[in-house]
């Protein structure tokens, strides 16, 4: 995140504080998550923020700022090498690829071979080659037999090789070749063979301590001079003093000082009482009692009530009146009158707000997000702000932090009051820094807590213990005699700050580096120190983001290259490249990669059923009302907004139905929203208990014992009780209507706008003739019980909706007569046999809901029919490969078990898993379904159709591209972020998780929002980013790219993959940044073939690399 300047843009005259403040409230838009609601939950960037920066440097980025780490760690990865899940080829290639790395670069000569850089870097990777501790070392050298046999990752050419250097120096066996290695690796940095005890090198004895320090003492320069290392301890405690102090606002905030300097956090004390508050001002409906005038905002709501203290927040701190009296009312002024009141200058309040807002970011992301959406439902009565959450939040630690610093030091808890201290206390800061880092041994930490709970530093200093004077007279106080023995730790062979080399480090690292590279006893012998110091130095010289992002890069390559293999073999082979055969019947799905399964085994039922997919808003950017609906839904991605409103509507002769339904929808209403206040109110609670006691245990019961009968029942009595009448949807705008804007949106659509959306969609997923009798559009969503990221389920192209919707509009505007006579002027011809149908796929139990059948024609019956008797086998095989990657599915189940298995998970409240979502995404393909069809992809592409023949400049896939890139990269980096840190840029695991005010989940009652997925979402999922597979030429992608910010963005900045596969060819490009298309040139290799896709999954619970289905040919 850049600085503000504090300037205007001619530099002439310097911001305001207001300003100053306005502007860095603006710029946190760009660090903050940027969740929605939960209950509006899209899939994004998690580190939309950064996405300007290329993808290696963003997240370098974020991790300077946040300290979060973006890469899966690096055991992670070897787990996958392990499992062949990533390649020695992978490693080298990528290693090859990064100038940086000077893969080529020879390390040292021994005797006739030379050592690269990229074998050193190899070894360091994949099997870490890391220090161990003394106690380490002794057990491994002790119980496993260390240093007289190969460790047991060594490769066996490895040890061929070193065997064979160590015979020619005369040892035969095993034990005398490896104990050769480890003398040649002590004598390398003259080490003895037998260190010191563990105990000894660990806890360092006071005894020890004390000879140390008189040696140091009796090195000190002269009589009239401070010993050295109590110069060296002054001149490191004013060094860290400085740092700490620098560090406040640039990395820390006042409370992130305190807790280094005290080990006490003011947040745990301010942290309940703000998220009551924000909580309670941002309730959607969940809380029985609100924030009283929350109408006029958070921070005028809160000093209102923080007058009154009825709940005694600031009970035992003294002054909380004063300073309610001196805060501004505004909670600009505020935040700057509280900022210059802590000592901190202008330029730094940026930084402080930031670190400030970061510290509890999915509040403050909460907050941000709400205002920076106004017109969400939610906001038109209590306005949101992210200056008024800054507020309260300064003011309420301004409380505590003044009462901790009164307490520990006498001071006022501001930042020149605590510089002035430590900078005349310098070693008592060094003492408390080390204390609570957490890493000092117990004789030290034992002695800096007894003096840091003592409280205040006496005054005049407190003399020193008796028998510590003689070797430490020199220490004017207890806290100089404490620090100096602390710097004497830290610079001795017990501490990692230590340089001096080490047995459990510098020797043990080159032991394992020796075996790993082949290199026997007699050859590092003859190695100069200075190769021995640049051998090891290569194993340290990457930084750790560089090392996840080669990582990464080899992850990637191998999926890479095995999707490029699959799909170079299947070139020519698909069918449907140019649909010379009118289909049977024609299914239009979502881009969804859970379709791609559901897909597949449709089309191996019935290989005259063509699927296509695209976008599953369908084209049909709108407002959607149900029939039930109180307020509009917006169905189109986030990026779009709709001008147009579509209403579903009863059938005519279905008035007495609605008109009874809405009666007892209406009491149903009413007791839904009765019980839980009768349950909140402190009379009625307990009779209410009593009354219904027998009913619930029993509901419970049945809810545990037998989820799947028991929601069955649910549902019937639901449909008898409200029964769903016949409805239509709305889609026709009425003549005369004022034109459709985002602000006044219209009700339905014109006849030219609705052939406009048929023509574009159709166009664009290269259906413009041979029309099957039935086309289906396949909309998609999830329904669960007990699962508050539902939304994540559903279809990321409609906002996190159901698209059913969206699939029975579009069908209503095609079937239309009107439409299609304007469709046929534009070139689109739809047979009058021809009918389209809008259905929608519960991605979570497998069911379909068909849409407006009475409206068929006999004949579209007939073929439908015989259509869905081919969807139902096709959702109980779909079922059926689902199980395999479920660990509590049935191993070996028929299709129908494993269907009512997974319409059993569906409903089952206890079921944290009832599907795994988007999990193991990982390419897109857009193209002809003759690319990917009859391949086994593993449900883990997203299937874009386009046809490039009809667009020779490629201004039909520009579109496909702008609309759906940003989907697919949204889902992807979306699980990728919370895959590799669940607990920082997911949100940690489902069990302890709280819905909060109907907006989002926390853990417990008093902790942050959790942003992202829940690990019961992201288990199973490989964190690669999206390889975007296009079916075009190179010259027509690179147009595109060029003149499309938001495609340079995403992919010159590698957030995603490009490669470009030639239509005629089938050569395949990868897209550079820095070079452009590069040729793919990896030989082909034969891919697996199997009859039906359960013959290749059945048995495995692992991904699977793609392999061929059957025997599909070009049609």
């Amino acid at each position: 995140m850049s600085a503000i300047a504090h300037q205007d843009s001619a530099g002439a005259s310097p911001l305001e504080p207001r300003q100053i403040i306005e502007r860095t409230v603006a710029h946190l838009d760009h660090v903050l998550p940027g969740q929605a609601p939960i209950l509006n939950f899209v899939h994004h960037n998690t580190l939309h923020g950064y996405q300007h920066l290329p993808f290696e440097e963003a997240l370098a980025a974020a991790e300077r700022l946040t300290g979060i780490r973006a890469y899966w760690p690096e055991e992670e990865f070897r787990k996958q090498y392990r499992a062949s899940r990533i390649t020695d080829a992978d490693l080298t290639a990528v290693l090859a690829e990064r100038a940086e790395v000077r893969a080529e670069a020879v390390l040292v000569r021994a005797g006739k071979r030379e050592i690269r850089r990229d074998e050193a870097l190899h070894v360091s990777l994949v099997y870490g080659v890391d220090a161990l501790t003394p106690s380490q070392l002794v057990w491994r050298m002790e119980e496993l037999d260390a240093t007289h046999r190969f460790q047991d990752d060594v490769p066996a050419t490895a040890r061929q090789r070193l065997l064979e250097a160590a015979a020619r120096d005369g040892m035969k066996s095993e034990r005398d070749a490896v104990e050769d290695l480890w003398r040649a690796c002590l004598e390398s940095f003259q080490l003895p063979a037998d260190g010191l005890h563990p105990e000894e090198l660990v806890d360092l004895q006071l005894n020890l301590a004390k000879s140390l320090l008189a040696r140091f003492k009796a090195q000190g320069a002269g009589e009239e001079q401070e010993p050295g290392v109590h110069q060296h301890m002054r001149a490191e405690a004013g060094a860290l003093v400085e740092r700490l102090f620098a560090d406040v606002s640039a990395g820390s905030t006042l409370r992130g000082l305190l807790r280094t300097l005290t080990g006490q956090d003011v947040l745990d004390r301010v942290r309940p009482i703000l998220i009551r508050l924000c909580a309670a001002h941002l309730d959607e409906g969940l809380a029985a009692w609100r924030l009283p005038d929350r109408t006029e905002g958070l921070y005028p709501a809160w000093r209102r009530l923080a007058g009154s203290d009825l709940a005694w927040t600031f009970a035992g701190l003294s002054g909380w009146r004063a300073a309610l009296a001196r805060w501004p009312n505004d909670p600009m002024e505020a935040i700057s009158a509280e900022l210059r009141r802590l000592g901190l200058p202008e330029s730094r309040w940026e930084g402080y707000l930031t670190r400030l807002a970061l510290e509890l970011p999915g509040w403050s992301g909460m907050m941000n997000w709400r205002q920076q959406h106004p017109h969400y439902p939610a906001n038109r009565e209590t306005p949101v702000a992210l200056a008024d959450y800054l507020a309260v939040r300064l003011c309420l630690d301004g409380l505590w932090i003044e009462s901790l610093c009164r307490e520990t030091w006498g001071l006022e808890g501001t930042l020149p009051a605590l510089r002035a201290y430590f900078t005349a206390r310098p070693a008592e800061a060094l003492v408390r820094y080390a204390l609570h880092e957490g890493r000092l041994p117990e004789y030290l930490a034992s002695r800096a807590r007894a003096l840091t709970e003592a409280g205040m530093t006496p005054s005049p200093p407190a003399p020193l213990p008796p028998g510590e004077r003689g070797v430490m007279e020199f220490a004017p106080t207890v806290w100089d005699a404490l620090a100096d023995m602390i710097w004497t730790w830290r610079h001795s062979p017990a501490a990692a700050e230590s340089d001096a080399p080490t047995v459990h480090g510098n020797a043990w690292r080159l032991f394992r580096l020796a075996q790993h590279l082949g290199l026997a006893g007699g050859e590092l012998r003859a190695l100069a120190p200075a190769e021995i110091k640049r051998l090891l130095a290569a194993l340290d010289e990457l930084p750790a983001h560089l090392r996840g992002a080669l990582w990464l890069c080899a992850y990637e390559r191998h999926y890479r290259e095995a999707l490029l293999n699959a799909l170079a073999n299947n070139h020519g082979r698909g069918r449907w490249a140019m649909r010379a055969q009118r289909p049977q019947a024609q299914v239009i799905f979502c881009i969804d990669d859970r379709e791609e399964g559901f897909r597949r085994h449709l089309e191996e039922l019935n290989p005259r059923i063509e699927t296509l997919g695209a976008a599953g808003f369908f084209g049909v950017v709108m407002n959607w009302r149900g029939l039930d609906d109180r307020e509009v839904t917006p169905l189109c991605p986030v990026v779009a907004t709709p001008a147009h409103e579509v209403r579903e509507v009863a059938r005519p002769g279905t008035e007495t139905q609605i008109a009874k339904r809405d009666r007892r929808r209406t009491l149903r209403d009413q007791l839904r929203a009765l019980f839980p206040e009768l349950r909140r109110n402190l009379l009625s609670s307990f009779p209410l208990i009593d009354a219904l006691a027998p009913g619930a245990l029993l509901a419970l019961a049945s809810k545990v014992l037998a989820p799947l009968p028991q929601a069955r029942f649910a549902e019937a009595v639901a449909a008898w009780w409200t029964p769903a009448p016949a409805t239509q949807v709305a889609v026709t705008a009425t003549d005369g209507d004022a034109p459709a804007t985002p602000e006044h949106p219209r009700l339905g659509f014109t006849d030219a706008e609705q052939a406009d959306r048929v023509a574009t969609l159709l166009r664009s997923i290269g259906l413009t003739a041979q029309f099957a009798p039935v086309v289906v559009l396949m909309g998609h969503g999830s329904m669960s019980q007990n699962n508050p990221h539902l939304a994540a389920y559903d279809c990321g192209a409609c906002s996190g909706r159901h698209g059913g919707p969206n699939a029975r509009a579009f069908a209503a505007m095609a079937n239309r007569p009107t439409v299609r006579a304007l469709l046929a002027e534009r070139g689109i011809h739809i047979p009058a046999d021809s009918w389209f149908v809008g259905a929608e796929h519960n991605t979570c139990d497998e069911q379909i809901t068909f849409y407006d059948l009475d409206d068929l024609p006999t004949e579209a019956k007939k073929a439908l029919a015989t259509l869905q008797r081919e969807l139902d086998q096709a959702c109980a095989l779909s079922a059926h490969e689902r199980c395999r990657r479920l660990a509590s599915a049935p191993r070996h189940p028929t299709p129908a078990q494993a269907l009512r298995h997974i319409v059993g998970r569906a409903r089952d409240f206890s079921q944290a898993r009832p599907e795994l979502g988007h999990a193991t995404n990982a390419a897109a393909l857009v193209g002809r379904r003759s690319m990917s069809h009859g391949l086994f992809l593993d449900r883990r592409a997203f299937l874009i159709s386009y046809d490039p023949t009809p667009d020779p400049e490629g201004t039909v896939l520009e579109g496909v591209l702008l609309a759906v890139g940003p989907v697919g990269a949204g889902i992807n980096l979306e699980y990728y972020f919370s895959t590799v840190n669940n607990d920082r840029l997911g949100c940690g695991t489902k069990l302890p998780h709280n819905v909060t005010g109907l907006f989002a989940v926390m853990e417990g009652a008093s902790s942050d929002l959790r942003t992202g997925l829940p690990r019961q979402m992201i288990e199973i999922h490989e964190p690669l980013r999206l390889q975007i597979v296009v079916e075009a030429r190179t010259e027509v992608l690179a147009a595109i790219y060029g003149r499309q910010p938001p495609l340079q963005e995403l992919v010159g900045n590698g957030w995603v993959h490009l490669i470009a596969k030639d239509p005629d060819s089938g050569e395949f490009s990868i897209f550079d940044p820095a070079r452009g298309f590069v040729l793919w040139t990896s030989p082909i290799q034969p891919l697996s073939v199997c009859a039906r896709s359960g013959d290749w999954y059945r048995g495995h619970a692992d991904p699977l690399p793609p392999a061929r289905i059957g025997g599909s040919d070009h049609v």
